[in-house]
């Protein structure tokens, strides 16, 4: 099951329930802020998630993935990578 454009898997978030998000594919905007650059980004090319894209893993989705705060060393490039092969 898609759950985010990024590849998060947000069923294993543990802010999900306290902030009452049902994944970004079901919500217009995230809990943490006003727009979030990645799902603008899929949601503008009609995509489900990055995997879909020509250009995946792009240089934004890379950036989020291994970001020293908030990433995940690359896991949600490999979920992309599991949904498109389906």
């Amino acid at each position: 099951m898609v759950d985010s454009r990024c590849g998060t898997l947000c069923r294993e978030c543990h802010y999900r329930e306290q902030a009452g998000c049902q994944g970004c594919v079901k919500i217009e905007k995230p809990f943490w802020g006003e727009s979030c650059p990645v799902k603008a980004c899929c949601e503008a090319k009609s995509q489900e998630h990055c995997g879909q894209c020509e250009t995946f893993p792009c240089g934004l989705l890379k950036q989020f993935a291994y970001d020293e705060k908030q990433g995940d060393n690359g896991k949600r490039i490999e979920q992309c990578r599991c949904w498109k092969e389906g």
